[in-house]
């Protein structure tokens, strides 16, 4: 019989196995032996799962790469004008913003059936970059308050001359021309006369990007434009060739060769208009040349026009030296220097509008004589006599003034010249009772006392005047001739 100290408790698991192990009821059995429990082979434990773990990593990344993500794009819900940006780097915005503008078309509506422009057609631009950069500065992705913010303006801006030569391409038939205005030569008032600019017509550029602002800010693809028209000026205005003309004129009033402030060799202006040539610029202006061939035959003849010779001057003075007129008048001889290069250098000036050439010359000086001129006349002797430089040079005889009408004496001067007048009163009722008329050649000296000619008597030599120096006729002439005003006169006995 097995002794039941040393059986196992029929409640009690073997040793080694786990407390709470299960077990199985078995029979121990054939032959009636004790119902017992048998133990049976503990299950493996099942391994521990961490799904968490596998499945938070990935989300964990997501999470990191949307943190980054909205460091770097612009705000769900923004746009630029109408152009959605939302999700977009500012880089991507930008080229977005060009390209919708780009392909935005405005549609010219008319008689002639509708045609369409694009934005790039126009050279339209907006600043796309700045805008984008304004864009997420403004509406960042990591600040959830700046979702779904207004749309950012976008200015629109078309280039002038792109948008006139697509739209002239476009609608031919909504254009006609300007017509510069010109500027030429009238022989009439031989003077440069402008002929004013006429204004032409086409598409109105502003009106045309209007309409693209319009349609890139709603967001929309195209729009429809009924063309306005507008003037177009041309850029030869008629001011710009006012101004030409009123150069060239200036040029005409002055042109001509000079010696010093001297226009010794003026230019007829029409000749000088036919060096010229006018022309419109480009940028509106107008080019002025000057043809050097043209000039080259006035400048073969300067040489007889400057040339001459020296003439020296020859000067009436009173004694003390004092000039009182030019009997010669002085000239410097001159000389032209070489006139090589001229023609050029003058067509180069002419159209810069300057139409002064000064000449190089060589010169010589004149010399000065001096004739000290008086007269004296001798009453006792009753004659006249001239001196030059101290010496006679003519003497007369004269008839001076007969008692009581005596001629004065002292030392006087030549006041006036008179080349015939009568003499004395016409009413002979009167003094001094006499009137002689048609007197020639008077040269007064001494108030109405004067040097003159006498056809009346041929007693010179004698007193018979009331006054005056009676002279023959050829003699009068010559002091009429000889003494300027101021000559020195010396009466006495």
């Amino acid at each position: 019989m097995t002794d039941l100290a040393t059986k196992p408790n029929a409640d009690e698991a073997p040793s080694g196995v786990p407390s709470d192990a299960p077990t199985t009821p078995i029979q121990s059995g054939g032959d009636g032996a004790a119902f017992g429990y048998e133990w049976a082979p503990a299950e493996p434990a099942p391994k521990k799962r961490h799904l968490g773990l596998w499945i938070g990593i990935p989300a964990a990344a997501a999470v990191v790469g949307l943190v980054a993500a909205s460091l770097v794009l612009i705000a769900p819900g923004s746009a630029i004008a109408g152009v959605p940006v939302g999700g977009m780097t500012p880089g991507s915005a930008a080229e977005a913003v060009q390209n919708r503008l780009a392909e935005t078309t405005v549609v010219l509506t008319g008689a002639g059936g509708d045609v369409a422009v694009s934005g790039a057609d126009l050279g339209a631009t907006v600043d796309a970059q700045a805008l984008a950069d304004a864009a997420f500065a403004q509406n960042p992705m990591w600040n959830p308050t700046a979702w779904f913010a207004a749309p950012i303006d976008a200015p629109v801006t078309v280039d002038p001359a792109t948008a006139t030569e697509a739209l002239r391409e476009a609608v031919p038939g909504l254009y006609s021309e300007p017509v510069g205005a010109q500027v030429a030569f009238d022989a009439n008032t031989a003077s440069f006369a402008v002929t004013a600019a006429q204004s032409g017509e086409g598409v109105d550029v502003a009106a045309v990007q209007g309409a693209l602002q319009d349609a890139f800010e709603s967001g929309a693809t195209s729009i429809d434009l009924a063309p306005a028209l507008v003037p177009i000026d041309s850029s030869t205005t008629t001011e710009l060739a006012q101004a030409t003309a009123d150069k060239l004129n200036g040029v005409l009033d002055t042109v001509g060769f000079y010696i010093g402030d001297e226009r010794t060799v003026p230019v007829d202006r029409a000749v000088a208009a036919s060096w010229l040539t006018v022309t419109p610029a480009e940028n509106g202006d107008f080019t002025v040349t000057a043809d050097a061939a043209a000039i080259q035959p006035t400048v073969d003849g300067l040489a007889a026009a400057v040339n001459r010779d020296v003439v020296n001057a020859t000067v009436i003075t009173d004694s003390s030296g004092n000039a009182l007129s030019d009997l010669t008048a002085g000239v410097v001889g001159r000389a032209l220097d070489s006139t090589d290069g001229v023609a050029g250098a003058f067509a180069t000036q002419l159209a810069d509008g300057n139409g002064v050439y000064p000449l190089a010359v060589s010169e010589v000086p004149f010399t000065t004589t001096t004739l000290a001129r008086r007269i004296e006349v001798d009453l006792s002797a009753q004659r006249t006599y001239l001196f030059e430089n101290n010496a006679v040079v003519q003497s007369w005889a004269v008839s001076s003034g007969l008692t009581p009408n005596d001629t004065p004496t002292g030392d006087f001067r030549m006041q006036a010249h008179v080349r015939i007048q009568g003499m004395g009163n016409r009413d002979l009722t009167k003094e001094p009772h006499y009137y002689t008329p048609d007197v020639p050649y008077v040269s007064y000296f001494n108030g109405d006392i004067a040097f003159h000619g006498t056809y009346w008597h041929n007693n010179f030599g004698n007193p018979m005047s009331h006054g005056c120096i009676n002279m023959t006729i050829d003699a009068a002439q010559y002091v009429y001739d000889w003494a300027p005003l101021g000559t020195e006169v010396s009466v006495y006995y």
